[in-house]
């Protein structure tokens, strides 16, 4: 079977819902295949690497199956395998940003007592 059109697998692989998005994300330098950008109507073919950026996640992916059409999510997941490398760097940039997570305040105003400890560390310091 021949090639099909990037933005159209991408939206029938089910990484993106609807063709307008994945259009935008390959115009935007988020997708490449086998190591170079390329434009939404480039020619995948079966065997090639494409690498993804959803947010903070960037997946690789190896192309198993082409078409056009938009299936169920099963179906989808069978157009492409994600390399293993790919996985285990996207669950440790996730366990990396859920512990950066809580060393981070919160946001939003201080209570009296986080005021109060603020303003007796500021009494202490400025001497």
């Amino acid at each position: 079977m021949g090639g099909v059109r990037v933005d159209k697998w991408l939206w029938a692989a089910r990484f993106f819902k609807t063709r307008a998005k994945a259009k935008d994300a390959i115009d935007g330098g988020k997708v490449h295949v086998d190591g170079h950008r390329v434009k939404p109507s480039k020619e995948l073919q079966l065997g090639q690497v494409l690498v993804i950026r959803q947010g903070w996640d960037e997946k690789t992916v190896l192309v198993m199956g082409v078409t056009e059409q938009r299936r169920d999510a099963s179906s989808a997941a069978s157009l492409y395998v994600e390399t293993p490398e790919s996985i285990a760097k996207r669950e440790l940039a996730q366990i990396q940003r859920q512990a950066a997570g809580a060393i981070t305040p919160s946001a939003g105003r201080p209570t009296k007592k986080n005021r109060r400890l603020i303003h007796q560390f500021r009494e202490n310091n400025t001497d």
